[in-house]
């Protein structure tokens, strides 16, 4: 078991004036420096003209330049050729050197280099510089009336750049393009509250899963609701995952359900292995294996290959049967560099996050991060894991893979953060907590250079929805 839901006062109970949504958070005035160093870098003091620089004498140097005239003297006898010998050696060694005292620094080599230089430098494989990683959020938006439950699913980004977030009864879409923001749907209080959305892979369409057990899919485009899916779950639905044309979905009885949408009899496949919420849900990348994880501290992995949709006794059986956690479930990640890697977190009691084979159901490495796991995002463009955290820090934490070294600390959160999600382009992450804040954090560095889009092949998924009422 693991912490769920609690409670949290809001501006209504006080009378106050709600809060508008996903609106800029209050920031700091502007404070000027009391510091009176220059901020430019590269503006470096060279010294007195009149008082020598100790730091920019050799002092090794200047100590032979001051005895040697003492030991010319004492070597006066020597053979013309030892003498010989030595000038030329203090030639090679001192490069005509004479000067004792030094009253500025060295200055900063020429830019431009010689070609045998140019040459040698395109052999020696330069070393990788390291990602700057800021410390603080890129942007704070308002999310007032959050709920704050471990087991839901309230934020997802779509392809389309289009973040939606559900605020107690109401759905709303923030346009990370143009920051704009609207409102998709209210639901009643019957309904309500909204337990979980996920958009499908065309970016335009999302599902919504609701504490009714209903399942409603709208058209983000028009403002339309295309259909309710009903009878799927016997209680709330907590979790959401699409794959291409099926979208399953996860409820507090225990049940996952895969629902094509296509067609009128949506319910197609029905998984049974959790006795409890199921309260994580992620298809694979490459869509033939389901990852399930549960308030019964279980982990399910499913494939596609041994589905059925007809159950039958030793039908639709999980492939791996996973019980190291000893906690609820939530946060999934599947690897995006190897298809067979997943990574899973534990609730407050387990604190682990865990990397699995899925091909052999082996538990590969687990680490004990300190603190109630809530979410997990792994970069596209890098081997790094980020992670979500609840008490005591309430922070974001990005691990380099496979050594799990800390790389960053991200702090700003005052709650545990209980929702991530991630930018089409990998590199921006947005975090929910229950302090009722989202907050943009640039932690996987900048887009690559943009390639051609290939043709969605899910452009058709819901053009049935025309006709069917």
């Amino acid at each position: 078991m693991d912490a769920g839901s609690h409670s949290i006062s809001s501006e209504k109970s006080h009378g106050l004036a709600p809060r508008p949504p996903l609106q800029e958070a209050g920031s700091r005035p502007y404070m000027p420096s009391l510091s009176t160093a220059s901020r430019n870098p590269s503006a470096k003091c060279y010294g007195d003209r009149f008082i020598p620089d100790r730091s920019a004498m050799d002092m090794d140097m200047a100590h032979y330049l001051l005895t040697e005239p003492r030991k010319d003297k004492e070597n006066a006898a020597a053979s013309p050729s030892k003498e010989a010998y030595r000038r030329l050696l203090a030639e090679k060694l001192l490069n005509n050197r004479t000067r004792i005292l030094a009253f500025r620094n060295k200055p900063p080599e020429p830019e431009n280099v010689s070609a045998v230089d140019t040459a040698s430098s395109h052999q020696a494989k330069p070393a990788k510089q390291r990602r700057y990683i800021p410390q603080s959020a890129e942007r704070t938006l308002d999310a007032p009336d959050l709920v704050d439950d471990y087991y839901l699913n309230l934020l997802d980004w779509g392809s389309n750049n289009v973040l939606s977030i559900a605020l107690g009864d109401t759905v709303y879409l923030w346009d990370a393009s143009s920051g704009s923001t609207s409102e998709l749907v209210t639901v009643d209080e019957d309904s309500g509250p909204i337990t979980s959305v996920s958009w499908a892979p065309d970016g335009q369409h999302i599902a919504v899963g609701l504490n009714s057990s209903d399942i409603q899919l709208w058209d983000t485009s028009s403002n339309r609701l295309l259909r309710t899916l009903r009878g799927v779950h016997e209680s709330r639905v907590c979790s959401l995952a699409w794959n291409n044309n099926i979208l399953t979905t996860g409820g507090m009885d225990g049940n996952i359900v895969n629902n094509d949408v296509r067609i009128r009899n949506h319910v197609v496949q029905t998984y049974q292995g959790h006795s409890q919420e199921v309260c994580g849900l992620k298809w694979s990348g490459s869509g033939q294996q389901l990852a399930s994880g549960g308030n019964d501290n279980l982990l399910h992995i499913w494939d596609v290959s041994m589905a059925s949709s007809v159950p039958s006794a030793g039908r639709n059986q999980w492939l791996h049967r996973l019980e190291d956690h000893t906690a609820a479930v939530k946060a999934l990640a599947w690897c995006p560099f190897q298809s067979n890697l997943l990574a899973t977190g534990g609730g407050g009691s387990d604190r682990c996050i865990k990397f699995w084979n899925t091909h052999t159901g082996a538990c590969l490495n687990s680490v004990d991060t300190g603190s109630q796991v809530c979410a997990l995002l792994w970069n596209k463009n890098e081997r790094e894991l980020l992670s979500s955290h609840g008490f005591t820090q309430n922070q974001l934490t990005l691990w380099k893979y496979p050594s799990m070294v800390k790389m960053a600390e991200l702090t700003g959160h005052t709650s545990r953060v209980l929702f991530m999600a991630q930018s089409p382009d990998g590199c921006t992450v947005a975090s929910a907590a229950a302090d009722e804040t989202l907050r943009f954090w640039n932690v996987f560095g900048s887009p690559e250079a943009p390639k051609p889009a290939a043709k969605a092949s899910h452009a058709g998924m819901f053009n049935s929805f025309n006709h069917l009422r």
